[in-house]
């Protein structure tokens, strides 16, 4: 994965100015940097065939102010103006088909576990992003393993939010797997069922049916995982999205993929050295891959994008 210093981006928007790259910091004592208190978003713009669009950019917006609530950040910027910053960074970027990190956090004001009178800060960066697994992984699938860290529980954090904080526990999970020679890691939650990868979600298809995690099994309700979960409806399949899948129901799948805005649709191959299915990227795997990237590239469901006039 290529560093910044490789990308051709020079500028981010920070509570309301457009500021140099180079210059956009914060102080080593914001709050956000020592507890974890912020919230954000991964989003893609793809550059379809009726021009660049963000997808799904509406409901990435409703579920960052979303994710605010539980933690009382008050973001101050209205849905149409982090629109318009977002649109307005893509255009000084020339940027038509990127990856875009909104992020709100408590700034620098003081230093209690409580933010106090912090002020809630927003930035928003947009850079070119390939595929998040590697370009081969979409085709040939990844290599997995289950991880030895839980994913924490609803009872502990809340985990319908996209917390900064919280990813850690991504960190260590997707660090482990690697260490070990895999590219990522599947997370179990604390009754020992799937949940997720560190930053995907997880699909299992057995005799023609498809069968994700519900969201009470500890999981973050991606708007990727909707996106293909609508797609697979619309192709005739059946689709179980509140379900719980145990460990030994991964080794014996016919199919296994990641879904999330970064990793997009990513088929897995193996999980803990044991060949799923037939060790390749399976059939119902390859529609919808193929369905997913039929629509970002066409741009034809208006509903799902958000257009930036040049």
């Amino acid at each position: 994965m290529p560093g910044f210093e490789d990308m051709d981006v020079d500028t981010i928007w920070m509570d309301g100015e457009f500021v140099d790259w180079e210059n956009a910091q914060v102080h080593v004592l914001t709050h956000a940097l020592h507890y974890g208190s912020g919230v954000f978003e991964g989003v893609r713009a793809y550059d379809t065939d009726n021009g660049p669009a963000i997808f799904r950019w509406e409901e990435h917006l409703e579920r960052l102010y979303e994710s605010a609530k539980p933690y009382d950040l008050d973001i101050e910027y209205t849905p149409a103006e982090l629109t318009e910053a977002t649109t307005e960074l893509l255009r000084r970027e020339d940027l038509a088909s990127c990856y875009i990190r909104p992020i709100a956090y408590y700034g620098y004001h003081e230093l209690g576990v409580s933010p106090g009178d912090s002020p809630t800060d927003v930035t928003i960066a947009a850079w070119p992003w390939g595929a998040y697994l590697g370009e081969e992984a979409l085709e040939n699938g990844v290599e997995v393993m289950v991880s030895s860290w839980r994913k924490h529980a609803s009872s502990q954090v809340p985990t319908n939010a996209k917390t900064t904080g919280l990813y850690v526990n991504s960190m260590l999970a997707g660090e482990e797997a690697r260490r070990n020679g895999f590219t990522e890691a599947i997370v179990l939650n604390k009754e020992g069922n799937v949940a997720e990868g560190p930053g995907e979600n997880l699909f299992l298809v057995r005799d023609g049916e498809i069968f994700t995690p519900g969201l009470s099994e500890s999981i973050l309700g991606g708007i990727t995982r909707d996106t293909v979960i609508t797609l697979a409806r619309e192709h005739g399949y059946t689709v179980n999205d509140d379900v719980s899948i145990s460990r030994g129901e991964l080794h014996t799948a016919d199919e296994l993929f990641f879904t999330g805005s970064a990793a997009e649709v990513t088929p897995i191959r193996q999980v803990d050295n044991v060949e799923i299915g037939s060790g390749t990227r399976g059939p119902v795997t390859e529609e919808l891959q193929s369905a997913f990237f039929d629509l970002v590239e066409a741009g034809e469901r208006e509903e799902w994008f958000h257009y930036i006039e040049q």
